[in-house]
């Protein structure tokens, strides 16, 4: 088995300076640039040819 990956970039700020945060649970990481913390989540893989269409119709 593989070792997780790591995000490279703050989502808030684009700083590289991320470190696990202690106090978050699994995949939380916190910026030392912007003082945020978030955490990363695998939501799960999309079928082949799904939308990302939000509304339901189709795309034009």
């Amino acid at each position: 088995m593989s070792e997780r990956a790591a995000p490279f970039h703050c989502p808030y700020c684009g700083d590289e300076d991320l470190r696990p945060y202690e106090q978050g649970s699994h995949g939380a990481w916190e910026c030392r640039a912007c003082s945020r913390a978030f955490q990363l989540k695998f939501l799960g893989l999309l079928a082949p040819g799904a939308s990302s269409n939000s509304d339901g119709g189709e795309e034009r």
